[in-house]
C-alpha cells in the first residue's frame, strides 16, 4: 500500500509550476522555493514509510510551502514577550533601548554621519567623541574608552597597561561571567600574571601590600554583582586601595559590571555603586556596561585618568574592540536622556524602559494581572486552573541575581496535575509568531507581568494562540475541578 502513495506526490518542477506557487517564487525567489519543494516532498516521503499515510497537508501544497517559506525566510531574532521575571535577561538581549536611543540608531544607518570625521578641523576624529562629553560631565572622569562591551573592557585595560606584568586582586572577586568567561582567563590572555591575594571570604589591604613588587602594575578590585557571600568576610573598600596606589604609584583599576549612573534608591530600588562615587574615592579607572544598569546598548564604558585612557587608546586591542555607529548613536541617545532626566522622581522612568520595568509598583503589576485574569480563564479554563499571584521578579540574569523585586504574575496549573501538560502549554506559546516566555516552578506556569508594556497585545496573542492548531495543547475539559476557583500563593524558585 505504501507504494502506490508515493506516485500521487507531486515532482518539484510540477508543483513549482503550479499557478497558486507562482506568486511564491516570485516573492521569496526560485532557489528558496525549490529547497523548500524538496524539503517538504522529503518529509511526505519519510511520514508515508512511517505512517503508510500521506500528511495531511499534502491536500493543499501550496499552502504547505507557503508555511514552510514562511518559516525558512523569518528573522531568527524574533521578539517575545518577557514575562520570565527577569529584566535584564541575558538571552534576550539584556536593556530595551528607549526611543530617543532607537531613532538615533535609525537615523545613521540610512546617512553617512561624522563618526570619525572632525567638522571643525576638517579631518579625521576620533568615535568616541560622540559620547566623550556626555560621560565626563555625567561621571566627573576625565576621559573615556567604550568598546563592545564589558569583558572587552576588561581585557582591554590589562592589556594595555599589565602586559607582561603582575594584576593583583583578592581571591575573593574572581569572578565567572555568564559563558564561563573568568576573569583569571581575561587576565591570562591580556599577556598579565595574576597574583592572587587574600582567601575567598576575607581579604585586608595588608594583603594587597605585602603582594607588591617591582612587577606590579595594577591593583584591581571587581564588582561581585553575581554571587554573594555571607557571613565571616571582608573586603578592601576602592577607597583604601586608590589610597595604596598613590602611595605606591600602582594604578587602580575596578571593574564595576553593571555600573548604575543614578542613585536607584530613589526609585525604590536596591542601592547599586555608581562609577561616580568609585572614580571620587581614588579609583584610576572605572569599567561597566551599557545594556545592564544603564539601559543602552550592549557596551563596555571606561572612565577615569586622562592619561591612563590614552594608553588604551593607542592599544592595538581598541580597534578590534571599537563600537559601530549604531552602537554609539544609541548610547549617546541614553546618555542625553541621563543629563535631561537627572533628578530623582522625574521623567527617566517614563523614557527608558530598563528603568521603568525595574521600578514598577507591585500593586501597579497586580492591577494588570486583574484585567487579564478574566480573559485568560475564558480561553485557557477548561484544561488550567489560572489565578494571579505574588512572586519574585530578579534584576539580572547573569548580572544582579541576587537582587529580587516583588512582583506579580498569572500563573497556570494543569487540572490533571501533570507537569508534562504545563510544558506543553509553555512549548505551544513558544511557537507563536510572537513568543510568550515564562517559567515553570512549583508545578505552575507563571507569567510575571513586571517587563509588560503592552496588555492588549499579549491578551491578542493569548487569544491567537488559544484557537491555533497544535498536538502539543492538551485537553482535559473533563477535569472536575472549576476554572474559576483559587488557590494558595507560592513563590517561584
Amino acid at each position: 500500500m505504501p507504494d502506490a502513495l508515493y506516485p500521487q506526490l507531486p515532482s518539484v518542477d510540477r508543483l513549482l509550476h503550479e499557478a497558486a506557487v507562482a506568486p511564491l517564487v516570485a516573492q521569496y525567489g526560485q532557489r528558496p522555493a525549490t529547497d523548500a519543494a524538496r524539503a517538504l516532498l522529503a518529509e511526505a516521503r519519510a511520514h508515508i514509510a512511517a505512517h503508510r499515510v500521506l500528511p495531511k497537508w499534502t491536500n493543499d501544497w501550496p499552502a504547505a510551502l507557503q508555511h514552510a517559506l514562511a518559516e525558512r525566510s523569518a528573522s531568527k531574532l524574533k521578539p517575545v514577550f518577557n514575562l520570565t521575571g527577569i529584566v535584564l535577561h541575558t538571552n534576550l538581549g539584556r536593556a530595551q533601548l528607549a526611543e530617543d536611543a532607537i531613532e538615533a540608531v535609525a537615523r545613521v544607518m540610512r546617512e553617512p554621519v561624522t563618526l570619525e570625521y572632525n567638522l571643525d578641523e576638517a579631518q579625521r576624529g576620533h568615535r568616541d567623541n560622540a559620547v566623550v562629553d556626555l560621560l565626563r560631565e555625567i561621571t566627573g572622569a576625565e576621559a573615556c574608552c567604550v568598546v563592545n562591551n564589558n569583558a572587552a573592557a576588561v581585557l582591554l585595560m590589562f592589556a594595555a597597561l599589565a602586559d607582561g606584568r603582575e594584576a593583583i586582586a583578592s581571591r575573593g572577586e574572581l569572578i565567572e561571567i555568564g559563558g564561563a568567561f573568568r576573569i583569571p582567563d581575561v587576565m591570562r590572555q591580556a599577556g598579565c600574571t595574576l597574583v592572587e591575594v587574600g582567601t575567598t571570604n576575607r581579604t585586608h589591604l595588608d594583603d594587597y601590600r605585602r603582594a607588591i613588587t617591582e612587577r606590579t602594575a595594577l591593583l584591581v578590585k571587581v564588582h561581585t554583582s553575581n554571587y554573594r557571600i555571607e557571613g565571616f568576610t571582608s573586603a578592601v573598600k576602592e577607597a583604601e586601595l586608590a589610597a595604596l596606589g598613590r602611595d605606591t604609584g600602582i594604578p587602580v583599576v575596578s571593574d564595576l559590571g553593571s555600573g548604575a549612573l543614578i542613585d536607584m534608591s530613589a526609585y525604590g530600588l536596591p542601592v547599586e555603586t555608581m562609577p561616580q562615587q568609585i572614580l571620587a574615592d581614588g579609583v584610576d579607572l572605572v569599567s561597566f556596561s551599557g545594556d545592564k544598569l544603564l539601559g543602552g546598548p550592549q557596551a563596555g564604558i571606561i572612565v577615569g585618568r586622562a592619561d591612563a585612557i590614552a594608553r588604551l587608546q593607542k592599544h592595538p586591542l581598541k580597534r578590534a574592540l571599537r563600537c559601530d555607529k549604531m552602537t554609539l548613536a544609541a548610547l549617546e541617545a541614553t546618555l542625553r536622556l541621563y543629563r535631561r532626566y537627572s533628578q530623582p522622581h522625574d521623567r527617566l522612568p517614563q523614557t527608558l524602559p530598563t528603568l521603568r520595568h525595574l521600578s514598577r509598583a507591585q500593586a501597579e503589576i497586580a492591577q494588570t494581572v486583574e484585567r487579564l485574569l478574566p480573559e485568560c480563564r475564558k480561553l485557557y479554563g477548561a484544561s488550567f486552573h489560572i489565578d494571579g499571584a505574588p512572586c519574585l521578579s530578579q534584576i539580572g540574569s547573569g548580572a544582579l541575581p541576587m537582587n529580587t523585586l516583588p512582583s506579580q504574575a498569572l500563573t497556570f496549573t494543569a487540572h490533571d496535575g501533570r507537569g508534562r501538560s504545563l510544558e506543553a502549554l509553555a512549548a505551544h506559546w513558544h511557537a507563536q509568531p510572537k513568543p510568550i516566555l515564562g517559567r515553570i516552578a512549583d508545578n505552575r506556569l507563571w507569567l510575571d507581568l513586571r517587563c509588560l508594556d503592552d496588555e492588549d497585545e499579549l491578551l491578542t496573542a493569548l487569544r491567537v494562540a488559544a484557537v491555533s492548531p497544535t498536538e502539543r495543547l492538551p485537553d482535559t475539559s473533563t477535569a472536575t475541578e472549576a476554572a474559576g476557583e483559587g488557590n494558595s500563593a507560592s513563590q517561584p524558585d
